[in-house]
C-alpha cells in the first residue's frame, strides 16, 4: 500500500474529486433555486419551462451530458472555458465542462428538494404576505424561501452526498479525479483488493461527514410548526 501512495497521486486525485463536488454544488444550488422559483412562479410559461427542465435533466443519463459537454460543445462547437494558448488548456477545459455537466444534472435535484421544501410552508403564511401586501417576488424572498431551505436542508444532503459520488463519471471526459486514478492503478498493480479498500475509505471520509452535518443541521434549523 505504502509504493502505491508513493508512485501514484492519491490525495490529488481526491483534491479534484472535492474540487469537482465543490464548484458543482454551488453552479447546482444557483440553478437548482432558479428552477425551483420557476416551478412555483404563477406565470405558466415559467412553470411549463422548469417543469421542462426537471423532467428532461432527470431522465438524461449523467454520463450522456457529460459526453456532451465535453464533444459536443467542446469538439464539434468549439466552445472553451479555457485559454487556448495554455498548455493546459484541454485538462482546464475537461474539468470546467466536467462541473458545468455536474451542476446542471443535479440542479434539477435540488429544485425538487427545495420544491418539497416549498410544500413544508402553511398555505395560510403566503396568504398572509400576500394580505400585508408583499408582492409574489417579495414574499417569496422574504417568506417562503427561507422557510424551504429549512425544511430541504435533508433533501439538499442527500443531493451532495449523490453529487460527490457522480464526480466518478467524469472521468470518462479525462478528468483525473478519484476512480479514475483507481482504474489506472487498477490495472497497472496487482493489489487490487488493496486499492478498492483504499478508495472505498476515502470517498466514505467524504461522504459520512457530509450526511452527518446535513443530519444535525436539518435537526437544528427545522422549522417549528
Amino acid at each position: 500500500m505504502g509504493e502505491i501512495l508513493r508512485n501514484y497521486d492519491v490525495l490529488g486525485a481526491f483534491w479534484m474529486t472535492i474540487y469537482l463536488a465543490f464548484f458543482s454544488a454551488i453552479g447546482a444550488l444557483v440553478i437548482g433555486t432558479i428552477m425551483a422559483v420557476m416551478r412555483v412562479s404563477p406565470i405558466g410559461v415559467l412553470r411549463w419551462a422548469g417543469t421542462t427542465y426537471v423532467n428532461v435533466i432527470r431522465n438524461t443519463p449523467l454520463t450522456l451530458i457529460l459526453v456532451f459537454c465535453s464533444l459536443g460543445i467542446l469538439y464539434i462547437l468549439q466552445v472553451s472555458l479555457a485559454d487556448e494558448q495554455s498548455p493546459t488548456s484541454i485538462v482546464d477545459n475537461n474539468i470546467r465542462w466536467a462541473i458545468v455537466g455536474l451542476a446542471v444534472y443535479h440542479a434539477a435535484f435540488v429544485c425538487e428538494a427545495l420544491r418539497s421544501g416549498v410544500n413544508t410552508v402553511p398555505l395560510g403564511q403566503a396568504e398572509a404576505a400576500r394580505a400585508i401586501g408583499l408582492t409574489f417576488w417579495q414574499s417569496l424572498t422574504q417568506v417562503i424561501m427561507p422557510q424551504a431551505f429549512r425544511g430541504a436542508i435533508a433533501p439538499l444532503g442527500s443531493v451532495l452526498i449523490a453529487l460527490i459520488k457522480n464526480t466518478t463519471v467524469a472521468s470518462i471526459i479525462g478528468v483525473a479525479e478519484a476512480s479514475g486514478l483507481m482504474k489506472e492503478i487498477m490495472e497497472n498493480e496487482t493489489a487490487s483488493l488493496g486499492v478498492f479498500l483504499i478508495f472505498a475509505v476515502g470517498f466514505v471520509i467524504l461522504t459520512l461527514p457530509t450526511g452527518l452535518l446535513f443530519t444535525w443541521m436539518s435537526q437544528r434549523l427545522a422549522v417549528k410548526r
